[in-house]
């Protein structure tokens, strides 16, 4: 992760967002339990949407901490590539989708002409 522009997660960091608003902090963080836990989904599977998603959302810290957890429940360095290449795909699938409002704009801004 790149230093030099976001600031390294501590436990300092984590104490001080804890302090500030403890009862949401609690629930968030037992919310982030059952989402993960074994479900109808496995937590490997789990945690590579969760690989998938931060890349969409582009967070350097959920890119760090769920690509890192999704290894460790068994994940292989090629599932989490095709995990990120899912993501990309969306990505760039979501832009090519919305060009129909570019071209729902464009041909109501065109000039009409009487027929």
């Amino acid at each position: 992760m790149a230093e030099n522009l976001y600031p390294q997660a501590t436990p300092e960091m984590a104490a001080r967002r804890k302090e500030l608003a403890p009862e949401i902090h609690d629930a968030f963080s037992r919310f982030s339990k059952e989402v993960f836990k074994d479900g109808a989904l496995d937590e490997k599977t789990k945690q590579l949407i969760a690989v998938a998603v931060a890349h969409v959302t582009q967070c350097p810290y959920c890119i760090d901490g769920h690509t890192k957890l999704a290894s460790r429940k068994g994940a292989t360095d090629q599932e989490v590539m095709e995990a990120i290449w899912v993501a990309a795909e969306m990505r760039a699938g979501g832009a090519y989708a919305h060009s129909t409002l570019a071209l729902h704009a464009l041909h109501e801004a065109a000039p009409q002409t009487d027929a």
